[in-house]
C-alpha cells in the first residue's frame, strides 16, 4: 500500500470533517453575504424587480433554472465568441472536460476567460475577473472487495457511500489574448473529502494522513501566482506557488477528468509539485515548458525536498487533429526520498472525427536505493521513510533500483451536447511494488457514462474491472480480480 494515500484503510473521522464542512459552508454564506452587500440597490421611486433587487438566493436559484431549461444554453449561443488566439478547439466542452488538448502548469495562453459560475453571478452579476466557485462532489460504490478496493483510487473505500470532494476555487486568470502588457493572476484551491489523500503533501498538512490516516482530511491543493509575459515569443506563463504536477490526462480536481475514477497510473504518480514553471508559447503549434521545484509531493522547507528539474515539449498539428505532449518530470538524482521519482511521460490526443477522439498516455518512473522489504543475513530491513514503501529486492540486496511502467488509453464518443461514452483501458507493472505494495503486473479496464444537466451537474456512472496478474494485490492481499459498479454526482457552484 502506498501509505501517502492510505487507500485501503477503514477509518471513521465523521466528526472532524464535519467541522470542516461547516466551517467551508459558513465561508460560502459570508461570501455570498458580502457580495449581496456591495449590490446597487433599487431606487426608492421604484417597484420593479429587477436583478439587482433580488436577493441572493433567489438569483443563485434563476442561474440554475436557466441552465436546466435552456434558456442559458441559448444566451450563450447568441452571444459573441469569445477573443482566441491560434489554433481553433478540437474538443465541445461540455460534454467533455476541456475544449482543448491541455497542458500543465498554466492556462492555455491565447485563451480568454469566458467562464460564467453559479456562486459568482448570484454575488456580484459575474462582474470582475476575480471568481470564487467550486462543487460539490459525492459518490457510491458496490464492490466484489469487502475490506478495500486500492489500488483503484476516487471510491477506493468499498460499498459505500462517502464526499470525495468539496472544492472551492478563487482565482484570477492573466489575459493572455493580448499582447500589449504584462498582466497577473491567481490561484487557491481549498479541498475536502476523501479524495485529499490524492493531494496529500509533505509539509502541506500532511500528518493528516501520513502519521494519522484520517478518512476524510483537508488541503490546499494550489496556492500560486500567474505573471503573463506578452512580448516572449508568442506569450509566456510564469507560475510561481504549488501547483499540479504537470504531465499527465488525468488530474487531482474531479471535473477535469473523463470518468470518475482513475486509472491505475495515475494512482501510483506524482501529484503536486512547489516551485516556478515557464510555459513559452512558440507558435500556434509549438510550446515549451521549464520548472524548477522542490521534487514530488513535499514542501521545500523538509528534509525529503531535493533541487528537481521538468522539461516539456507540446505540439499541435494544424488539423488540431492530433497533440503530442513529453515531459522529463522532476529529474534529479533519483535517490531514494518520499516520492522522489524520476518520471518520463508521453501523452498523444487523436481526433478520428466530429465525435470520436482518443487519449493516451504511458511512462516510465523509478527511485534509486530503495530500502529491501527483505532482511539479510539474519538481520532486520531498514525500515522505510513514514509514507513510502520499501521495494521486492533481490535476496541479498538491502537497497535496489525500483522502476515501474504504465500505460492507458481513453476511447471517448460524444452522444451529444450532454453526453458522451468512454471506454479506459490501462496496464501497470511495478516491478518491485515501490508503489502499491505488491510487485507485479496489473489491468483494468472501464466503462463510463459522462452526462451533464445543463453545464452545472454531471452524473457519471461507470463499471470497472481490475486484475492482479502476479499476486493476489486485491481486497488487502486477499484477491487476484476485483468488480465495481460506481458513480459520482458533480456539482457545481
Amino acid at each position: 500500500m502506498v501509505h501517502r494515500r492510505m487507500v485501503g484503510a477503514q477509518v471513521s473521522d465523521r466528526g472532524s470533517w464535519m467541522k470542516v464542512g461547516w466551517l467551508m459552508l459558513a465561508v460560502l454564506g459570508w461570501a455570498a453575504y458580502a457580495g449581496a452587500q456591495q449590490l446597487p440597490e433599487a431606487p426608492a421611486a421604484s417597484t420593479a424587480v429587477t436583478p439587482q433587487t433580488k436577493g441572493f438566493w433567489v438569483r443563485w436559484g434563476d442561474f440554475y433554472r436557466d441552465d436546466w431549461d435552456g434558456a442559458a444554453a441559448k444566451a450563450a449561443a447568441a452571444a459573441p465568441a469569445a477573443p482566441r488566439r491560434g489554433l481553433p478547439s478540437p474538443l465541445d466542452s461540455p460534454p467533455f472536460p476541456s475544449a482543448d488538448w491541455s497542458y500543465g502548469g498554466s492556462p492555455t495562453i491565447g485563451e480568454a476567460d469566458g467562464n460564467v459560475y453559479p456562486l459568482q453571478t448570484a454575488w456580484n452579476g459575474a462582474t470582475g475577473r476575480t471568481k470564487v466557485y467550486g462543487w460539490v462532489s459525492p459518490s457510491g460504490n458496490l464492490s466484489t472487495s469487502r475490506k478495500s478496493n486500492s489500488p483503484e483510487m476516487d471510491d477506493s473505500y468499498s460499498n459505500r457511500v462517502e464526499l470525495d470532494q468539496f472544492v472551492v476555487y478563487v482565482e484570477r486568470l492573466p489575459n493572455s489574448v493580448q499582447r500589449d502588457h504584462i498582466d497577473w493572476g491567481f490561484h487557491l484551491t481549498s479541498l475536502f473529502g476523501t479524495d485529499y489523500r490524492e493531494t496529500a503533501n509533505k509539509g502541506y498538512f500532511g500528518g493528516q494522513l501520513i502519521n494519522d490516516n484520517r478518512q476524510y482530511g483537508f488541503d490546499p491543493t494550489l496556492e500560486y501566482v500567474d505573471v503573463y509575459f506578452p512580448h516572449v515569443a508568442q506569450g509566456m506563463n510564469l507560475r510561481v506557488g504549488r501547483y499540479i504536477s504537470v504531465p499527465g490526462i488525468e488530474a487531482q480536481l474531479t471535473p477535469n477528468n473523463y470518468m470518475f475514477s482513475h486509472s491505475l497510473l495515475y494512482v501510483v504518480d506524482p501529484f503536486t509539485d512547489t516551485g516556478a514553471i515557464a510555459t513559452v508559447r512558440l507558435n500556434n503549434q509549438w510550446t515549451v515548458q521549464g520548472e524548477i521545484s522542490a521534487s514530488h509531493d513535499v514542501a521545500p522547507w523538509t528534509p525529503d525536498a531535493k533541487p528537481s528539474f521538468t522539461g516539456c515539449v507540446d505540439y499541435t498539428t494544424k488539423s488540431v487533429n492530433n497533440n503530442v505532449y513529453l515531459c522529463a518530470n522532476g529529474i534529479n538524482n533519483g535517490t531514494y526520498a518520499y516520492n522522489n521519482l524520476q518520471m518520463f511521460d508521453g501523452t498523444w490526443y487523436h481526433k478520428f472525427g466530429k465525435t470520436w477522439h482518443m487519449a493516451t498516455e504511458s511512462y516510465v518512473m523509478y527511485q534509486k536505493d530503495v530500502p529491501s522489504v527483505h532482511g539479510v543475513d539474519g538481520i532486520a530491513p531498514i525500515t522505510p521513510e513514514k509514507g513510502t514503501n520499501g521495494a521486492d529486492c533481490a535476496p541479498g540486496e538491502v537497497r535496489c533500483f525500483a522502476p515501474e511502467w504504465a500505460a492507458v488509453n481513453y476511447i471517448n464518443k460524444e452522444l451529444g451536447a450532454h453526453d458522451y461514452l468512454s471506454f479506459r483501458s490501462d496496464f501497470l507493472n511495478d516491478k518491485k511494488g515501490q508503489r502499491t505494495g505488491y510487485a507485479g503486473r496489473y489491468s483494468e479496464a472501464t466503462l463510463s457514462w459522462n452526462h451533464w444537466v445543463g453545464t452545472t451537474v454531471q452524473i457519471r456512472p461507470e463499471i470497472r474491472f481490475d486484475h492482479a496478474w502476479d499476486s493476489t494485490a486485491y481486497d488487502r492481499g486477499t484477491r487476484r480480480n476485483q468488480f465495481t459498479v460506481a458513480s459520482d454526482v458533480v456539482y457545481h457552484f
